[in-house]
């Protein structure tokens, strides 16, 4: 049975996670949780999955959901609407369409520099890549050793506001492509 109190004198184990959950600005890992609070990594990883569990099970307003390799406090699905008035108060701060194209590229082939995005586009993306940059959707990754461009990918904060874990969580493309073999044909035909 894991021993529910801190130091003997402080806050229940349970109640610290939360605490320390409900103040953090971005997921916290189990680890960095038992460092805190000077516990056991086994008795906080167990603590997480009882009060995820607990939350869900009861209903309340938020869940308590594994994203971007920690843990962090959400609002339910069939909250969304009511949260969305109160934040937004009738603004909306959403991507244009070019950003969320973009964002789409930079996703699906990180690493990949500015030029390479906009050949897949088929426009500059050079404003774009600036705001998704300052909105912290997206990073600088490097430098390509054969051109010298400026690589980038996704940021844990783009993972935390789709609510994934890791781009594994990205829905396959190989549906809405073409074909595959009426593309091979072409290649072929073309080459020849």
């Amino acid at each position: 049975m894991i021993e529910d109190t801190l130091f003997d004198t402080g806050p229940p184990l349970r109640a610290a996670v939360e605490a320390v959950l409900l103040v953090a600005d971005e997921p916290v890992d189990d680890v960095t949780l038992a460092q805190v609070l000077e516990r056991p990594r086994h008795e906080v990883a167990d603590v997480l999955e009882a009060l995820a569990d607990e939350y869900s099970a009861s209903g309340r307003g938020f869940d308590l959901r594994p994203v971007a390799g920690g843990w962090r406090f959400y609002t339910r699905p069939e909250c969304a609407s009511v949260v969305e008035r109160f934040v937004l108060d009738g603004q909306q701060a959403k991507l244009t369409q070019a950003a969320l194209e973009t964002l789409a590229v930079v996703a699906y082939k990180q690493p990949v520099s500015r030029a390479r995005i906009s050949a897949v586009r088929g426009v500059n993306c050079d404003g774009v890549m600036r705001t998704l940059t300052t909105r912290g959707l997206v990073e600088e990754a490097g430098v390509d050793h054969e051109s010298g461009a400026t690589l980038y990918r996704t940021t844990s904060y783009f993972l935390e506001r789709l609510g994934m874990s890791s781009l594994d969580d990205l829905p396959p493309l190989a549906p809405y492509l073409p074909d595959a073999d009426g593309v091979d044909d072409d290649v072929d035909t073309a080459a020849r």
